[in-house]
């Protein structure tokens, strides 16, 4: 498998590969796809209602994603560091709305489930 770089660029998977530029028209792009989320801590008081992790591709995974009640509803909040300045910057998060919807989809589903047992 070959990976090129590109500074400050977003890698395309097509067929199996990575590559530095965007799909062509017509050109079939193997769309990523979480493969597990393993619900890591439960919480019934307070807005953070779950810690997760989440399995891409049974090949690459991501912990510390969260649930969390907000003011409309629950969503998933990416794991996050605090820099010196006091801000809240993502280490992993979603580069499109596609990939932001596939993962809350599947964690939220997951979440639903712990907690109907």
């Amino acid at each position: 498998m070959k990976t090129f770089m590109r500074p400050a660029g977003i890698f395309h998977v097509m067929k199996n590969t990575f590559t530095n530029r965007k799909p062509q028209a017509g050109e079939v792009v193997q769309r990523m796809q979480v493969t597990d989320v393993r619900i890591r801590r439960l919480n019934h008081e307070g807005k953070m209602k779950a810690v997760c992790s989440v399995t891409f591709d049974d090949a690459f995974v991501v912990h510390d994603v969260k649930v969390v009640e907000g003011q409309k509803g629950l969503f998933v909040a990416m794991p996050s560091r605090r820099t010196p300045a006091g801000e809240f910057r993502d280490i992993a998060h979603p580069i499109s709305p596609d990939a932001r919807e596939l993962i809350q989809n599947a964690v939220l589903k997951a979440y639903q489930e712990a907690t109907a047992v």
